[in-house]
């Protein structure tokens, strides 16, 4: 499972992401222009808890009955002659398109955005096996030649780089001499990425959601090049997270209703593909083999868990636009694929809490989140619920299980607690260093009054104050 993103320790990314104003700027930027531009958009729909209460129910439902909408849309997929393959993991995803292009000796592949793609590693392992991959979303496209730069956001890639970060590379690696315009960036991007779809063997995409009452696979994008993907090259392979379903088209359109208007603030995307099977005697253009494998990796487990309801997720990237803690460090900071509050509750029952354990600190627990979620996955609750398990289960450091201890012995014991509240006031000598040290670098502890509450609601009582 390639999630880890960085080899560098928590600490080390919080550090290196915070001195980054460059990526700050670019972050809060985004932040305050797309949160704007979706509170206007829901505004216009009118009655979002409405919506986002029947979007929740219709996730919810095909959640409870996954195996039934399952193997409905493999039956009516494979009847409109999709070849239809479920993996159980990464390997199992990965191996069986490696397969494919090697059967059918492909030299080069084009890719429109997949995060699901990201997640089992598929880039490295087809160059690794010689064959050439083209990411054709223009922030994918820029990330992938800027030194294989990971996505930083679920929904705009290169959310945490500026234009001018991105003349600089395309000057670097493709010989651009042209200014900052993002107009003119464009141009000269599509004009190298055109002879690629015009080569490639073989078109690779994600799926936003899949139709199972039609076996239709769906593709929402911005930019026209999932069109090309999935029209010019004569085999599309389709990597669909498994729990990506709707039973019917009256649900995707709820759906889509509010994915569009939560990621990017728009009444709808500029691109809707619909692809039920590959192409028939009467179409115009469509690959002649479609495959689609429906991937696990993990999902089931998360299904089977406390934390199942995070799968109704319809990656908007809403809750990462929404976050104080995202909007300092970038997706970067979180050190995994899914960064941000989705990050946080799902990742660490995902792929287990010996490696990702530790991110859940990355959180204010305000609440924010889940309170914009469009299909009210309890992300907040999640978040407090996996550190609960952390804490009990001793997961913590060293010095973390050491002082909580501490404080449990202390907090639970009435002679030992009488004796820690009148030495308290002493905290304002205790040196501004050890455990306390990086939050008293930058923060005042608060001075703590010499007289305690009980002392003195004692005192008065004595004296007959009280009322």
């Amino acid at each position: 499972m390639s999630i880890k993103t960085s080899p560098l320790p928590l600490k080390e990314r919080l550090r290196q992401e915070l001195a980054n104003p460059v990526m700050r700027t670019a972050i809060a930027n985004a932040q305050d222009l797309l949160n704007a531009k979706r509170d206007a958009a829901f505004a216009e729909l009118g009655d979002f808890a409405k919506w986002r209460e029947t979007a929740g129910a219709i996730r919810s439902h095909v959640l409870e009955n996954l195996d039934f909408y399952l193997n409905r849309f493999a039956e009516r997929a494979a009847a409109a002659g999709a070849h239809v393959y479920f993996a159980g993991d990464a390997a199992a995803a990965t191996a069986y398109g490696l397969q494919i292009l090697r059967d059918k000796k492909a030299a080069k592949a084009v890719k429109s955005k997949s995060m699901v793609t990201e997640e089992i590693g598929l880039n490295r392992l087809l160059e690794e096996a010689g064959v050439e991959v083209v990411e054709t979303d223009l922030g994918e496209y820029l990330l992938q030649i800027d030194d294989l730069d990971k996505p930083s956001h679920i929904v705009v890639p290169a959310l945490h780089k500026d234009r001018e970060r991105f003349r600089e590379v395309l000057a670097a690696k493709k010989g651009y001499t042209g200014d900052s315009v993002p107009e003119n960036l464009t141009r000269f991007v599509r004009q190298l990425i055109r002879k690629d779809f015009l080569e490639a063997d073989v078109g690779i995409t994600g799926c936003n959601f899949a139709v199972a009452e039609t076996g239709t696979v769906t593709l929402v994008t911005n930019e026209g090049n999932g069109r090309f993907v999935t029209t010019v090259p004569k085999i599309q392979l389709v990597f669909m997270g498994m729990e990506r379903l709707v039973p019917t088209f009256a649900e995707l359109d709820i759906i889509f209703s509010v994915l569009a208007r939560s990621a990017v603030g728009a009444k709808l995307t500029s691109y809707m593909s619909l692809i039920t099977g590959p192409r028939g005697p009467q179409d115009a253009d469509g690959p002649e083999e479609l495959h689609i494998i429906i991937v696990d990796n993990g999902r089931s487990r998360v299904l089977a868990s406390e934390f199942g309801e995070v799968l109704r997720c319809i990656r908007c990237g809403t809750c990462m636009l929404e976050c104080p803690a995202y909007r300092h460090i970038s997706g970067h900071g979180y050190g995994t694929l899914y960064p941000g509050p989705l990050g946080l509750a799902l990742v660490p029952v995902l792929a287990g809490y010996e490696d990702y354990g530790e991110i859940t600190k990355i959180c204010s627990l305000c609440g924010a989140c889940s309170q914009v979620c469009p299909v009210e996955v309890p992300l907040y609750e999640f978040i407090f619920e996996h550190r609960r398990i952390i804490a009990e289960e001793r997961r913590l450091d060293v010095g973390e299980n050491f002082l909580m201890g501490l404080y449990g012995a202390v907090i639970g014991n009435s002679k030992l607690y009488r004796m820690a509240t009148r030495l308290a006031h002493f905290s304002a000598l205790a040196p501004r260093a050890g455990p306390l040290a990086q939050w008293t670098a930058t923060r005042e502890l608060p001075a703590i009054p010499k007289t305690r509450f009980r002392d003195w609601f004692a005192a008065r009582g004595k004296k007959g104050n009280l009322p």
